[in-house]
């Protein structure tokens, strides 16, 4: 569907040069891989684009996932026309239902995108509290100031979408993550012709998916990866064939099944995600699955182990995915067998390299033979790729999104090797408020931004204060003194008594231990002495005091937690 918008309005300003700037506001996805939402405003219209979530780094210990912070949108609800997702991954859907709680926008999605949407709101008892609305590839859909139009596209999951956002200040094109697969595993290829008819009309800005922006050349098609597990099947016709790949990844699945049916195997689906995903996708007709190739993990035992392929989830070495389990043994139905092969489909996700070889460690012990190597292409385009994608929209902004800043300054230098002038090239931070007009592109704020942990049902009520507690007690242990006075008169009843966790070993360190309460003591004594009654300036004479001394003993710098009770 094709849309003409005016850049004037009869009785409104008629000059497109006299129009306030949409203004472009990332809240996540920048300088960081994962956690992907951005907010398109322009006066009274405000429209997000995906909601995902990150996962936690290394150092955020007991965190579960980090979902951005909406605090600006939240202080201007009334702007907030819907939330348009551009596909089903993740990091690009995974926070909608923290942010639906706050928020209550309507949601615009192709159709396996909003089944996988769907399933997120379930779980979170809102399917029934928020308005949902399927949307065609080339359908427009109007939402305040703006129309948007869902592009086809291809990613590593069906049904992706790119958008051309229509504003009265221009046209805004995002790509959503992208490839382009000439040869897609299911559906049609990206729609090139659209993007090249916008190029025509003029494209104010280009906002496109930077993770692949540092390899030259283009991503192979996923059917590439089909032909290789043809190879692997053939290769390994004796063995039960484990395979992990990302659940969200439909079109892998498709060809594992495919190749299995070739070679007579039957097929065990393994993993919650995994099998949510692919419910949903067989549901919505995203995957073929053949008469009698499916059974259940406990109809596994009715068969051979070369008639089997077992597809699961744990290719990133989580730690509490189904491969992960079975590596450990661990899995209550599932063991590993000399024998088996186990192929990893999927590239590491940087940072997990160490869990990954974990795994394949734990597996080759146990008699496994593990492959890993030419089992898995990119869902993000390359450079030459992109450069396609700029040649035809010949955008007069260039704005590099989805990436660390290594990616999106890369990703700036190929835009201005396209034409794209060096002063319209913008890399933005998280929370920069970029006002975009016909005339100039300006930095003109910054909003909140910061990510909000979440840790089991706990949203948010973990900051860094506590996760550096956190890293404090990992790092160096926890020392508790336990104190009790007698009320009114402040007299020692029983006590300083020393607890130690994570610090030393109590039963081989009681010298040490006796020390800290001499030290402990001593500390008490002088405050009741000089009849300080406050608990506050008691404890913290008690954590000085020992603190310098276990420094001194053991170069090492504990949590230091003194209790005082009274009877």
């Amino acid at each position: 569907m094709k849309v003409n918008v005016k850049k004037g309005e009869p009785g409104k300003k008629n000059q497109a040069d006299k129009a306030p700037g949409v203004k472009i506001i990332p809240l996540g996805g920048l300088d960081q891989i994962g956690m992907n939402i951005t907010a398109i405003e322009y006066e009274d219209t405000i429209v997000v684009i995906d909601c995902g979530l990150a996962f936690p780094e290394e150092d955020m210990l007991g965190i579960d996932l980090v979902i951005p912070d909406v605090s600006y949108l939240k202080e201007n609800a009334g702007k907030v026309k819907g939330l348009v997702v551009t596909h089903g991954h993740e990091d690009h859907i995974g926070a909608i239902p923290y942010v639906e709680k706050e928020l209550s926008m309507p949601i615009y999605a192709t159709k396996l995108t909003m089944g996988l949407i769907d399933n997120k709101l379930r779980e979170h008892n809102l399917l029934n509290s928020v308005k949902r609305k399927v949307v065609r590839h080339g359908q427009t859909i109007n939402l305040g100031s703006f129309r948007i139009e869902f592009i086809r596209s291809n990613h590593s999951i069906v049904d992706s979408s790119g958008l051309a956002i229509y504003t009265p200040a221009g046209i805004l094109v995002h790509t959503g993550d992208f490839k382009v697969d000439f040869t897609p595993v299911f559906g049609e290829t990206i729609d090139l012709q659209r993007y090249a008819e916008l190029g025509k009309k003029g494209v104010l800005a280009l906002m496109a998916d930077s993770t692949n922006v540092e390899r030259p050349g283009f991503t192979p098609s996923e059917k590439k990866v089909g032909r290789t597990f043809d190879i692997l099947f053939s290769e390994n016709k004796n063995s039960r064939l484990i395979i992990a790949t990302f659940a969200s990844n439909v079109d892998r699945v498709q060809q594992i099944i495919n190749t299995a049916d070739k070679y007579g195997r039957k097929v065990v689906i393994e993993g919650r995600s995994m099998v949510n995903v692919i419910n949903t996708a067989s549901e919505l007709g995203f995957i073929q699955i053949p008469d009698n190739t499916l059974i259940g993990l406990e109809q596994m035992k009715n068969y051979p182990d070369e008639q089997i392929v077992l597809i699961t989830t744990g290719s990133q070495g989580e730690n509490m995915a189904a491969l992960s389990r079975i590596a450990a043994s661990i899995h209550n139905k599932i063991s590993i067998t000399p024998g088996d092969t186990v192929i990893l489909s999927s590239s590491p996700i940087p940072g997990n390299e160490k869990a990954i070889n974990r795994i394949i460690n734990e597996l080759e012990m146990k008699g496994a033979k593990v492959i890993f190597q030419d089992t898995h292409v990119s869902g993000h385009a390359c450079q030459e790729e992109l450069k396609l994608i700029y040649a035809l929209t010949k955008p007069k902004y260039a704005i590099p999104v989805h990436g660390e800043y290594r990616h999106l300054k890369r990703h700036a230098e190929l835009a201005m090797e396209m034409g794209v002038e060096k002063d319209h090239v913008v890399i933005l931070n998280n929370g920069s408020v970029l006002e975009l007009s016909d005339q100039q592109a300006k930095t003109v704020g910054h909003v909140t931004s910061q990510g909000i942990l979440v840790d089991g049902l706990g949203v948010g009520d973990v900051g860094n204060i506590v996760l550096r507690d956190r890293q404090h007690l990992s790092q160096n242990g926890l020392i508790i003194v336990v104190v009790t006075l007698e009320k009114h008169s402040n007299l020692l009843v029983a006590g300083p008594d020393i607890v130690s966790r994570g610090f030393v070993y109590v039963r081989e360190s009681e010298n040490l231990m006796e020390e800290c309460h001499d030290i402990a003591e001593e500390a008490l004594n002088r405050c009741l002495e000089h009849k300080i009654t406050d608990w506050g300036k008691i404890k913290t004479s008690i954590k000085d005091d020992l603190g310098e001394f276990l420094w001194r003993r053991t170069k090492r710098n504990p949590m230091i937690l003194p209790i005082i009770t009274e009877v």
